[in-house]
């Protein structure tokens, strides 16, 4: 009896690993689930680098204008700049096993499942990191000696996390502290939970388009206050993280309602974009599936950075 020439569904051209295409859709549904929910990388700045372990990120101070007096010299203004160093942490993983025997009793796919769990779990890593050092950009001191450039504001308000209304004028509050300290007026945003972002959407202020405002109470939804984009995650910290997680990005959140920036606030270095690798552990009877990536996170701009917290 003749052999059947089977088609294997998972190689490129009848050739190669019977496994390369599996693994480009598995990736593929990592990168797009990883996209979808993080709010942060787009909104920040960005650098990428192909080696080392660390780069340098550009802060520059201001000058002045003045009218000349005929005849006087012109010396030239010095202008204040420094820089900030962001290092990479390190290799962020996600992965799972699948063992070969309950993948066989299973009547349905748990890879397409798995590979959208890994990218989001990445996800929230990575926004939980920016979220943290945009609140400790909004507590730091001036990068610069310049009185242009200022440091960090924190706003208090117990009425934060109960008042829709407080809440707002808080958010009016950071849209002033960035127009006074010369920040762009655009690529101005601010983080809440859902909690307190719902709580927005149900003040009239915001989203009556009688008074000016933005939104859809139907589907819940809040666009801006003040200028400012509105974004919703969970990754805002709310507890004491003062021994937990790396270091650099530890700090005391117990009582913070949410963070607001400009994207300049914050800078993402990164080393190794997201990547997805598979194998099969022989030994294992199994494939072994990991998402990745190396980045860092750091302040680069403190003036650009505002706290809300109840005390």
């Amino acid at each position: 009896m003749t052999a059947m020439t089977p088609s294997r569904l998972g190689q490129a051209n009848q050739s190669g690993s019977t496994t390369a295409l599996f693994l480009q859709v598995f990736g593929g549904e990592v990168l797009a689930s990883f996209e979808i929910a993080t709010v942060m990388r787009d909104r920040v700045q960005r650098r990428e680098i192909t080696q080392g372990k660390s780069a340098s990120f550009p802060r520059i101070g201001r000058t002045t204008a003045a009218v000349h007096t005929p005849g006087a010299d012109i010396l030239g203004n010095s202008i204040n700049q420094n820089e900030k160093v962001i290092t990479i942490d390190g290799l962020t993983i996600a992965n799972t096993f699948v063992a070969n025997i309950d993948e066989a009793m299973l009547h349905y796919d748990v890879r397409g499942y798995y590979s959208r769990e890994l990218g989001l779990a990445l996800a929230r890593t990575m926004d939980q990191y920016l979220q943290q050092v945009a609140l400790l950009a909004a507590r730091a001191s001036a990068a610069l000696g310049d009185s242009g450039y200022p440091g960090g504001t924190v706003l208090t308000n117990a009425a934060y996390s109960t008042t829709g209304a407080t809440l707002a004028g808080g958010i009016y509050k950071c849209a002033q502290t960035f127009d006074e300290t010369n920040n762009p007026p655009e690529d101005r945003f601010v983080a809440l939970r859902p909690a307190l972002y719902y709580l927005l959407a149900q003040t009239t202020q915001v989203i009556n388009k009688d008074w000016g405002g933005a939104g859809m109470y139907a589907d819940g939804t809040v666009l801006k206050i003040a200028g400012v984009e509105i974004v919703k995650s969970n990754q805002v910290p709310n507890t004491d993280m003062s021994a937990s997680g790396i270091a650099a990005y530890q700090g005391n959140f117990s009582t913070t309602v949410g963070v607001a920036w400009q994207r300049g606030a914050v800078g993402i270095l990164t080393l190794r974009d997201l990547a997805v690798e598979s194998a099969y552990l022989v030994k294992n009877q199994g494939t072994l599936m990991v998402a990745k990536y190396a980045t860092g996170y750091g302040v680069l701009r403190p003036e650009s950075a505002v706290e809300l917290k109840t005390s």
